[in-house]
């Protein structure tokens, strides 16, 4: 026996049921229920403001992602300089330490990185010949 989950009841324009889990003992979920509306309203807002802040500080920050080594290095980058711009304390001395220490960690991947590409490079066509 397969137990029915409850969902929203409220119906889009196009005739389409709200997917949402309802809330408890309220047949509309917390975005389309009518005791929610001003936090729903606000909660969009905030969520507004913060992709227009997140599309604001990757500008500024030149922040592409995490995805490659060389995002990580920038981001790196940004912490270290934050972290320089702080009133001498042992906190600041130990974000330093921590950014060091990863960015020693980063510089060895990406060396690792370097010279595995280097070795495929060379052996290339020695691999596709054994691959046959």
């Amino acid at each position: 026996m397969v137990a029915r989950t409850r969902s929203c009841e409220r119906i889009a324009e196009g005739g389409e049921r709200c997917r949402a889990q309802p809330m408890r003992a309220v047949p509309f979920c917390f975005w389309h229920s009518p005791e929610h509306a001003q936090e729903a309203a606000e909660a969009r807002r905030l969520g507004g403001l913060r992709r227009r802040r997140k599309g604001t500080l990757a500008g500024a920050y030149e922040f592409d992602g995490l995805a490659t080594t060389g995002d990580l290095r920038r981001v790196l980058e940004i912490a270290a300089l934050d972290a320089l711009g702080l009133d001498n304390s042992i906190a600041r001395v130990r974000a330093l330490t921590s950014i060091v220490q990863v960015g020693a960690r980063l510089l060895e991947v990406a060396e690792l990185e370097e010279r595995l590409a280097h070795l495929e490079e060379a052996m290339g066509p020695r691999l596709r010949r054994s691959a046959r």
